[in-house]
């Protein structure tokens, strides 16, 4: 073998081991910070170098400083995450996964959503986003409403995840996010026969979010499901004077004072009483 081929054989072995080196360093999704901490290099450095092998195939671009393995047998065009969740923390942290999505997660329903519904403290410009395929829908939260979450693992990615009880209260404070109140309804009446259902945990996160049609809402589908007699008067006790509507996405002209609430019509929502 003459020399210059050698020489080119080294180098391209040594890129291989770097890239290896920093695939066993990063989780799924790889950062700069990756590149720094398995190449003791700059930022800078290590910048250029995930862009490089961007450019050559091995990485696909996500976000600026965010990329993604290319497996060996796919080409960058073909990509698609087995698990788009990891993208979570990557992208919109601090935050965690919400809506539907959770409910999904905690078996409050058995309908699968192919969006992934995310709040995040960080700044939102797009309300919906899709990234490898996958459609994430974020809502902003300030840092106070930063609660309620629990860690799941996947693989070696730690992803925050609104707890059962706070899936529930995000539903009724945003009943698109829940997949619209007809499913949310659902998730209730499934949280209701649940042995860690705590209504007082429900309260006092309704209490922390703010939102006075959370308790509206949550009052009225309570007594709709013959729920917690007590977690019904904690939701009148906790009545501000505003009319808000059961589900904002819905044409509502049944206005039912106790809850103050607007309801949809007989014909849109048949479990609407007189």
């Amino acid at each position: 073998m003459r020399s210059n081929d050698t020489r080119l054989l080294s180098a391209r072995l040594a890129r291989r081991e770097q890239l290896s080196k920093v695939l066993r360093c990063a989780a799924e999704i790889v950062t700069v910070d990756d590149a720094v901490a398995a190449l003791f290099m700059s930022r800078n450095a290590a910048a250029k170098l995930l862009s490089r092998w961007n450019r050559q195939g091995f990485l696909r671009r996500i976000r600026r400083g965010v990329y993604a393995p290319v497996p060996l047998a796919a080409s960058a065009e073909d990509l698609v995450l087995e698990d788009p969740w990891m993208l979570v923390p990557v992208l919109f942290s601090p935050g965690y996964i919400a809506g539907a999505t959770a409910a999904e997660h905690w078996d409050l329903t058995d309908q699968m959503f192919r969006t992934v519904f995310v709040h995040t403290v960080g700044p939102v410009r797009h309300a919906k986003q899709t990234i490898y395929g996958t459609t994430f829908v974020l809502q902003h939260i300030t840092q106070h409403k930063l609660f309620g979450t629990k860690p799941l693992w996947r693989n070696k990615t730690k992803v925050q995840i609104s707890d059962v009880h706070r899936t529930i209260v995000d539903m009724l404070d945003n009943p698109s996010e829940g997949g619209g109140i007809r499913h949310v309804a659902d998730c209730l009446r499934e949280y209701f026969r649940r042995t860690d259902a705590d209504i007082m945990k429900l309260v006092r996160y309704s209490d922390a979010v703010g939102n006075g049609a959370v308790f509206k809402r949550l009052g009225f589908l309570t007594e709709q499901a013959a729920g917690p007699p007590e977690l019904i008067k904690a939701c009148k006790e906790r009545l501000t004077h505003g009319i808000a509507k059961l589900d904002p996405a819905i044409e509502s002209k049944h206005l039912l004072k106790r809850w103050r609430l607007w309801l949809p019509n007989r014909a849109q929502a048949s479990y609407v009483d007189d």
